[in-house]
């Protein structure tokens, strides 16, 4: 499927089920081949495990060019000036931004890693936003020496570095805690006023006082309420609040944008969102939005090799693998909900709970799943691992990081390669 075919039917719907009976949490263009085997991106998922090893997060390019366009084009033919601003957190890979930065969103980073990252990916520092609830003085010292483009304000505490760094004339955006709470997992929420992120909304003004006294250029507002937002009347009442604080041309309301992890779930298109976020904004100001996990996350899908199906009579099937919570997390975090299938033998004939190699009973994947006979050796495949999956990699039990491949139109490309054991010593002294 081409990116642009793909552009359209995202716009419109959303998440629509892809052809050969494969649900929509599957990267845009994936299918079944004659043989019975996942494709991603035109490749054949088993020649990708033998080529690359497993685990590995494959993703389909075209499917992340089809989202950035979607999205650009849901909130520019509603508000021409608006601006969307790729959350790089979650996939801070410099291939990712590069392909970002070529489809003209801006992007936005949250530490001085990132910043190295988004500017070795191509992006110019006027195009990034900086944020981060405690940055250093050395992360704004970096920021201010790249001249990027906007630094979000976090606190009094960050006014006062910046005024010390002499940042006169450094454009900012003010984040705020709204006080706006989204129907999401508390571990992801963020626009509570009991947060760490943002000033408390009763002293926006004078935050905004005190940044203008310190010679900083106050643009507008921020805030960011939380992930995997599907009701968007909040969205209505956030851009009340943030208008509400001044006159400023610019609006930022975070991100946010839903993803589909299971077949059950279904997320607004791009169009809600821009509809929602734009309704409660006066046409005089400037909206950026910050999507990240919907850019990526049904775009890749992770290989793993089943290593050992461990049958315990009257109780459940765990099914083993050469990856777990040192490759994904997140069901670890918070319990986040992902599905498998095998990858040249797609069905659910066999109840089971996938579990990692590591040495903790909770390394759980997937507590309930259902599988096809699994047998060792099976490839086994789990869609929309493309947010923080990467980004939340570690290297517990010492096992190497996996590799990153970008897939389209049947060619694999490697654009970031497996750690192997000698990096895991190489910063020893």
């Amino acid at each position: 499927m081409a990116a642009g075919d793909s552009q359209g039917a995202l716009a419109d719907a959303g998440a629509a089920d892809l052809p050969g009976g494969l649900g929509h949490v599957f990267p845009l263009g994936s299918r079944l081949n004659e043989a019975g085997r996942l494709e991603i991106g035109g490749c054949d998922s088993l020649e990708l495990a033998r080529e690359f090893g497993t685990p590995a997060y494959f993703y389909a390019e075209d499917d992340m060019r089809a989202r950035a366009r979607a999205t650009v084009a849901a909130f520019r033919e509603r508000a021409s000036g608006s601006e969307v601003v790729y959350a790089s957190k979650a996939f801070p890979c410099t291939a990712a931004l590069a392909l970002f930065a070529e489809e003209g969103l801006l992007c936005d980073v949250a530490s001085g890693g990132e910043l190295h990252l988004a500017l070795r990916g191509g992006y110019g520092a006027e195009s990034l936003y900086m944020h981060g609830n405690n940055k250093t003085v050395a992360e704004l010292r970096q920021a201010l020496d790249a001249e990027v483009g906007c630094i979000v304000v976090d606190s009094f505490d960050e006014i006062a570095r910046l005024a010390d760094l002499t940042a006169d004339g450094q454009r900012v955006l003010i984040r705020v805690a709204p006080g706006v709470e989204p129907d999401t997992h508390a571990k992801i929420a963020t626009g509570q006023e009991d947060s760490k992120f943002g000033v408390p909304l009763a002293h926006a003004a004078r935050a905004i006082e005190a940044a203008e006294g310190a010679g900083l250029m106050v643009l507008g507002m921020h805030a960011h309420i939380g992930s995997q937002v599907f009701d968007l009347e909040v969205y209505e009442t956030l851009g009340e609040v943030l208008s509400g604080l001044g006159k400023f041309p610019v609006v930022s309301m975070g991100g946010g944008f839903a993803v589909a992890y299971t077949r059950d779930q279904r997320p607004p298109p791009p169009s809600a969102y821009a509809e929602a976020m734009l309704s409660a904004v006066p046409n005089d100001r400037q909206l950026l939005c910050e999507p990240g996990r919907s850019l990526v996350a049904n775009a890749c899908v992770t290989l793993y090799t089943v290593g050992t199906v461990k049958e315990i009579p009257g109780v459940r099937t765990y099914v083993a693998v050469d990856g777990g919570m040192s490759d994904n997390i997140r069901p670890m975090l918070y319990d986040a909900a992902y599905e498998a299938q095998i990858a040249d033998r797609f069905g659910e004939s066999t109840p089971c709970r996938i579990v990692g190699m590591h040495c903790e009973s909770g390394d759980v994947l997937v507590p309930d799943a259902a599988l096809a006979d699994p047998r060792p050796g099976d490839v086994l495949a789990v869609p929309a691992t493309g947010a923080y999956g990467h980004a939340m990699a570690n290297n517990y039990n010492a096992v190497p990081r996996p590799p990153v491949v970008f897939c389209r139109a049947g060619d694999a490309r490697l654009v970031v390669r497996r750690e192997t054991y000698d990096d895991l010593t190489a910063r020893d002294v």
